[in-house]
């Protein structure tokens, strides 16, 4: 995709600008085709608009043919010429630039399309259109409509973790990009779980060999290099910490704790980072919910202000009974009890109140109890399959050094134990590790973070003929 600017760091989607592409009806086509060309205007198509109807797509049809992908000719071509040379890329393109057309609004020599397009490219696409007798003219955006998705992907590390957030959905343009936090919160769990230094240097080597483009058919994963290499990082810090290096090896001193002597100690220890971590979601729930319908939203949500006090005053309800501090207690009953309030006016609310409404509301405040106790606690998870991990290890490393000294044919089957039981360990623990940090990722911190979902910015691309492409700014960036 080809774009005029390179957007800063944003801790938002990019800003749109609602637009209308307008040209006179003689240089409708020529207008197009430029629109097409630099691939950042999203234009509405109505429902009704006519579909595989025009000559182009006829032609196409006729070839009975899969198209290539589509392309654009600078100059209105021969349908028939095309048709004979079997050019079904270029009809592919002629036939989605005749929808677009046939959906144009005419009104006496001008007609005009209206779409969507990123306020940065607003201004170098307008003069573009200009150059061929067209316009780009900003429109106030309509009510009730909101704007179509696109978060920033200007470096690697961002492209790396994108696929996080979309595989969950589509973040509404109103909210905050979460990419890089949750990006950042999934190694770290990863980690936490994988927690071994020299599988995490495997990890770190895969990395490597993914940023070079190697092996070749593993090539189209090359965006990924960062993403792994950051669950690799965590993964060997980890490791240090626990002292494993492909298993209790005793290469590694322990730093932090032994996950087998101290389970109880890193399971309280994953308890209260998922903690943290929910802590951070429900601070992203508020801004979201304010973005999205203003302070009340934010205020009675159970993921905004109300589920937040809930949560922070069992949170120190439980670590006053903890340590044992009254204080503590009755201060987070206080809280809990207000905020289970505030959410039971937003329920009320939504409900429409009377009988049914009221029962709804206390079967809704009850789950959001239930679901705040039991998403702590799934965090306990991080600590479980790091003790998994690290018996594993404890196994493979026995059973080699049970054999290591029986005599050298002993000596190469230790090897041998070693060896595939440290790949049997990797790939199931990988594969577990990878599968739990998502589900914690998806149902206990954006589950608070989302509360709708947007839909994805679609703009029209299609590139005109290498042959015939138009000269470029210099300053155009390609992401």
């Amino acid at each position: 995709m080809t774009s005029w600017s390179d957007s800063p760091v944003r801790a938002a989607p990019v800003r749109m600008q609602r637009v209308a592409v307008v040209a006179p009806r003689g240089a409708l086509r020529d207008v197009l085709v430029r629109v097409a060309d630099a691939g950042r205007v999203e234009l509405d198509h109505p429902d009704d608009a006519p579909h595989g109807t025009g000559p182009a797509a006829r032609a196409l049809q006729a070839l009975r043919t899969e198209a290539a992908p589509p392309l654009l000719s600078l100059t209105p071509p021969d349908l028939r010429e095309l048709q004979a040379a079997g050019r079904t890329d270029l009809l592919a393109g002629e036939a989605q630039l005749e929808e677009h057309r046939a959906a144009a609004v005419r009104r006496g020599p001008a007609a005009a399309l209206a779409g969507w397009c990123p306020v940065t490219d607003v201004p170098r696409l307008g003069a573009d259109l200009a150059d061929a007798g067209g316009a780009l003219v900003p429109l106030r955006a309509p009510r009730g409509i909101d704007p179509p998705t696109l978060l920033t992907a200007n470096s690697p590390v961002r492209r790396s973790f994108g696929p996080l957030v979309r595989t969950y959905g589509t973040v509404p343009y109103a909210d905050i990009d979460p990419t890089l936090p949750a990006g950042i919160a999934y190694v770290v769990m990863f980690g936490m779980m994988f927690g071994d230094a020299g599988h995490g240097a495997l990890l770190l080597l895969g990395a490597l060999l993914l940023r070079l483009g190697r092996p070749r058919r593993l090539a189209p994963l090359r965006p990924l290099w960062p993403f792994v290499a950051g669950a690799g990082l965590t993964s060997t810090l980890a490791g240090f910490a626990y002292g494993e290096f492909f298993g209790p090896t005793g290469v590694l001193p322990v730093l932090w704790l032994d996950p087998l002597d101290e389970p109880l100690r890193l399971l309280a220890s994953a308890v209260v980072f998922g903690a943290f971590l929910l802590a951070l979601a429900y601070a992203a729930g508020i801004v979201n919910r304010w973005r999205e319908n203003g302070p009340g939203r934010a205020l009675y949500a159970a993921s905004g202000i109300a589920g937040a006090t809930v949560f922070l005053g069992l949170a120190l309800a439980a670590a006053g009974l903890l340590l044992h501090t009254p204080a503590f207690t009755w201060t987070g009953a206080a809280l809990a009890v207000a905020g289970l309030v505030l959410v039971g006016v937003g329920l009320s609310a939504e409900s429409g109140g009377g009988a049914s409404g009221i029962l709804q509301t206390g079967v809704q405040l009850f789950d959001v109890v239930v679901r705040i106790g039991s998403n702590t606690v799934s965090f306990a998870r991080l600590a479980a399959f790091g003790l998994t991990h690290a018996a594993l290890g404890g196994i493979v490393w026995q059973a080699t050094t049970a054999l290591a000294g029986r005599g050298p044919l002993a000596l190469a089957a230790a090897l041998l134990v070693f060896l595939l039981g440290n790949a049997l360990a990797f790939a199931l623990e990988a594969l577990v590790a990878g599968i739990q940090a998502l589900r914690l990722e998806f149902y206990e911190l954006f589950s608070r973070v989302f509360d709708a979902e947007g839909r994805p910015f679609k703009p029209w691309h299609v590139p005109t003929e290498p042959t015939h492409a138009p000269v470029r700014h210099e300053t155009e960036v390609t992401t």
